[in-house]
């Protein structure tokens, strides 16, 4: 590595270790480098900052927060809750796999962990530690179990990765399809054993007609997954324009079928969209000057030098690029992870014939496992704050359910068909 190049990672890093906020830290460590090797004038930040930015695909971003925000607060979270609980919430353990199944459907409306947290957890939290699961074991099941929201279309960072990558958003979203039920049965599988050795309950048993009751009340949300992926799949629109679409819809549900929707509710969910979408572009742009100034350095051509002598096996590469993404995604934020590391890794996936939509869906896969590693881990702290515990608390139970994920990760890494069977359909 140049000099220049140590310059960038180092102050980036020291940033991390004296908890600067993670976009701040790539503006600081890019400032740093143009103040002490003058590579380029000052201006070419901002115009970077701005370029990382520039892009129509990104629209999708607050768009898609918008819909989910409207259908929260339209009733369509409750309505999915209460489905699973007629569903599975009376078995051994239905607590704990009613709370993967709503994250599951509620990441297929929002397409972020922490939303997934923040919705699922508020609800579901409480009532698991009524029933007397463990508080621990409850915030890893959710954190894990939100982070399929990542994975699952219409996943924001598939669209960022797409966005940076010149991939498909349409194909990523088709190819995170079934990885993100498999990490679902996987996680469902663990809710089932834990509970069941610890003897924890689930509910109490529907009564008559309930189940479907609750089917018919949470179809429109059902629906949700539906237009979003069937309107992509079969050309109707973009996912842009998919994202448009999915907000009319929860307009049309929350004011005209639940009629839960008041004008206060659609101004709360235009200013949580803003606050969101503000926080998540900032990092983009702060990211997209942080790649800049490493292509400058040329450190992709260099880190792809180094892994050309350490492997020259496609599934080598792929693994190796495994590790580094689980070491990074424990402290870093995804999306600034995406737009520093696929600048660097592109040259090596056409090297090595490796499919972009592939390792989009694996990196995706990475990524959601280290939201829910400490250091960082924005999913399971998020779901521990919720529960009122420390981290330390969930640790316990958190070993079993990311062996779990990164079990699903490992199939997916080495049987690329899974992923990439519904984006041949498209083709």
């Amino acid at each position: 590595m140049t000099l220049g190049a140590l310059t960038l990672v180092g102050v980036f890093a020291l940033a991390i270790l004296i908890d600067i906020p993670i976009a701040f830290g790539l503006i600081l460590a890019v400032l740093s480098y143009l103040l002490m090797f003058g590579a380029a004038p000052m201006m070419v930040s901002a115009q970077q900052f701005v370029a990382g930015m520039e892009s129509f695909t990104l629209l999708a971003i607050p768009l898609f927060v918008l819909a989910a925000q409207l259908m929260n607060h339209a009733g369509l979270t409750q309505r999915l809750v209460r489905l699973c609980m007629a569903l599975v919430g009376d078995i051994k353990g239905g607590l704990a796999v009613v709370a993967v199944l709503a994250c599951m459907m509620f990441g297929a409306l929002s397409g972020s962990g922490v939303a997934d947290v923040i919705a699922i957890g508020s609800m579901l939290l409480p009532a698991m530690q009524r029933s007397g699961y463990h508080r621990g074991f409850s915030s890893a099941l959710v954190g894990t179990a939100s982070s399929i929201g990542t994975v699952i279309p219409p996943s924001i960072v598939m669209i960022v990765y797409g966005t940076t990558s010149n991939t498909s958003v349409g194909k990523l979203f088709m190819g995170g399809v079934i990885p993100g039920l498999l990490l679902t049965m996987a996680l469902v599988g663990v809710a089932i054993y834990v509970s069941r050795r610890n003897g924890w309950s689930g509910g109490t048993r529907p009564e008559p007609g309930e189940r479907r009751r609750a089917f018919i009340a949470a179809l429109p949300a059902l629906l949700v997954p539906v237009l979003i992926i069937g309107g992509i799949r079969f050309g109707v629109f973009t996912p842009t324009e998919a994202a448009a679409s999915a907000i009319v819809y929860a307009l049309i549900v929350g004011t005209l079928i639940y009629r839960s929707l008041s004008l206060k509710d659609i101004v709360d969910s235009v200013i949580a969209t803003a606050e969101t979408s503000g926080a998540i572009l900032i990092i983009i742009g702060a990211a997209g000057m942080f790649a800049w100034g490493l292509t400058y350095e040329q450190v992709p051509q260099a880190i792809a030098a180094l892994i050309g002598d350490i492997t020259d096996s496609r599934y080598g590469v792929l693994l190796l690029l495994t590790a580094v993404l689980l070491v990074l995604g424990s402290f870093m934020e995804s999306i600034a992870i995406i737009i520093i590391v696929t600048p660097i890794v592109m040259p090596l996936l056409g090297q090595y014939g490796i499919d972009p939509v592939h390792f989009g869906v694996v990196l995706t896969v990475n990524l959601a496992i280290g939201a829910n590693t400490p250091p960082l881990g924005v999913d399971l702290m998020a779901a521990c704050r919720i529960a009122g515990i420390s981290v330390m608390e969930s640790l316990r139970y958190l070993g079993l359910m990311l062996g779990a994920m990164v079990a699903v990760l490992l199939l997916i890494t080495f049987v690329p068909d899974i992923v990439l069977f519904l984006p041949n359909l498209m083709e």
